[in-house]
């Protein structure tokens, strides 16, 4: 969830989990690189099918937190819904470091987060503790403020020296994994874990396959929960709902870089967005049921 300035049904994780997430990568994104074609080389695999904008993996996020948001509320008897819901918080979790580091002003794109963090956890209350107050879960977009922050003191260290942001990455990533369970925010630590990881690997060369590998060891083995039994040639399979969330690299691996819709008003409805669907999902919950 990213603007130039630059959710989740929480378990999601907000996240989508969330994320559960705004649209911070829509007004300013890198330079484009010059392509492959332009260097006078022959255009590589990877290079040919990388076709999604910032706003279309944004598109892609919402409706799969929609989905999942959907199964809490009004359609509990269709776990898929909230199967594939799983797959939303890792996107919204990569376009939050994406639009850290294509932002203008990081201190308002935190601002920001964290006003749409306000607006939205009355909706969020109502959503999964069934009144307007709640404290015992925080709505996705607090746990991205928290990973914000977080990563404005690593770039502060990493400015410094790189022994110093070797210590303070050793010292912030624990702290604020643990700070994501006592403040209660959706995703709670693992989802600040995720964002960290894809900031901790962002430009590095073959850093998804430690993106890879984190995803799968945070999802399978650190949160692990329910189960989706699945058969296969003739055999029941339990795999971890959350498990699914690795599929996140498949659209995040065909991110092209581009911002697509520099419209402000594009940009504040995906951030809006968030807290209504919440309001109208909640409201058809007592409508229907």
């Amino acid at each position: 969830m990213n603007d130039g300035e630059n959710i989740t049904n929480s378990e999601c994780t907000d996240k989508a989990d969330t994320f559960d997430a705004p649209a911070d990568t829509l007004d300013v994104s890198a330079p484009d690189a010059p392509s492959d074609v332009e260097n006078g080389k022959k255009r590589g695999f990877f290079s040919r099918i990388r076709c999604l904008d910032s706003l279309t993996l944004k598109i892609i996020a919402m409706a799969l937190m929609l989905c999942d948001h959907t199964w809490v509320t009004i359609a509990y008897e269709y776990e898929w819904l909230t199967v594939i819901g799983r797959i939303a918080f890792p996107i919204f979790a990569f376009q939050i470091v994406e639009g850290f580091f294509h932002t203008h002003s990081r201190g308002k794109y935190l601002l920001r987060m964290f006003i749409f963090a306000l607006v939205s956890e009355i909706p969020f209350n109502f959503l999964v503790g069934g009144g307007p107050i709640y404290p015992l879960h925080q709505n996705v977009m607090f746990t991205f403020c928290i990973s914000l922050l977080t990563m404005m003191v690593l770039e502060r260290a990493k400015r410094r020296a790189w022994w110093v942001f070797l210590i303070a990455v050793i010292v912030a990533v624990p702290l604020t994994y643990v700070l994501g369970f006592f403040t209660f925010v959706d995703y709670f630590g693992y989802g600040i874990l995720t964002v960290l990881v894809f900031y901790l690997f962002h430009g590095v060369k073959f850093g998804w396959i430690a993106e890879t590998a984190a995803l799968i060891y945070i999802n399978w083995v650190m949160i692990g929960g329910l189960v989706f039994n699945v058969t296969l040639f003739g055999r029941a399979v339990e795999i971890p709902e959350q498990g699914f969330a690795i599929f996140a690299l498949i659209p995040i691996m065909l991110y092209n870089g581009k911002p697509g819709s520099k419209n402000k008003v594009v940009q504040y409805a995906c951030y809006a967005f968030y807290p209504v669907h919440m309001i109208v999902l909640v409201a058809l919950s007592h409508l229907l049921f």
